[in-house]
């Protein structure tokens, strides 16, 4: 399942902001060198052409075009992020807050 919102994954529940943020990060710098190289590559294929868009556009469309960046890049990134660190959650946790 993808997650939007870190309060809906399971193995994060009970935990605040900060402390969600902490075992995701670190969950993150867990995972495997060719599965961060394949994350960061579906994120520069989410940048790069809205902000060709952006660079081509004039007037107001560089405000609609960076209104669609600033919605596309998290909606897109963090539920991929999200999956891919997800079997190092509850490890993590576990590490980072035993209580």
């Amino acid at each position: 399942m993808l997650y939007l919102n870190s309060q809906k994954i399971p193995e994060l529940a009970g935990l605040s902001f900060p402390q969600r943020m902490a075992v995701i990060r670190s969950a993150a710098d867990k995972l495997p060198v060719p599965t961060k190289i394949t994350l960061n590559i579906v994120k520069l294929l989410v940048l790069v052409p809205l902000f060709l868009l952006i660079a081509r556009a004039e007037g107001w469309a560089i405000a609609g075009y960076i209104v669609l960046l600033v919605l596309a890049y998290p909606a897109i990134t963090r539920p991929l992020t999200f999956a891919l660190c997800r079997k190092n959650f509850a490890a993590v946790r576990r590490q980072l807050f035993p209580n």
